[in-house]
């Protein structure tokens, strides 16, 4: 079963949004925000792509597709590139 509200209340809990300011950001209401992370609603295409750009993952992610998200490096040189990895292996605590 498709857990997007759970998904998508942790993101925005994440971004120390609330969901007043998630609905000001996508153009919709905070009680649809509300019934999106409830299951009592699901987003539309539209709005499923917004929230995905805006939480830098993907679709597949929100819809519990994917269980790892994904941070979009597109346009990042190789050295970028390879510090970002470097941190992310940082982060994870391997040397």
């Amino acid at each position: 079963m498709v857990d997007i509200g759970g998904r998508l209340k942790t993101l925005r809990l994440q971004k120390h949004l609330t969901q007043s300011q998630l609905a000001e950001r996508l153009g919709i209401t905070k009680s649809m925000v509300s019934a999106y992370e409830t299951a009592t609603r699901y987003p539309s295409y539209e709005i499923l792509i917004k929230l995905a750009f805006l939480f830098g993952t993907t679709t597949d992610y929100l819809l519990g597709l994917e269980k790892k998200r994904y941070i979009d490096t597109t346009g990042l040189s190789d050295s970028n590139l390879e510090l970002v990895s470097s941190l992310v292996t940082a982060l994870r605590g391997k040397s």
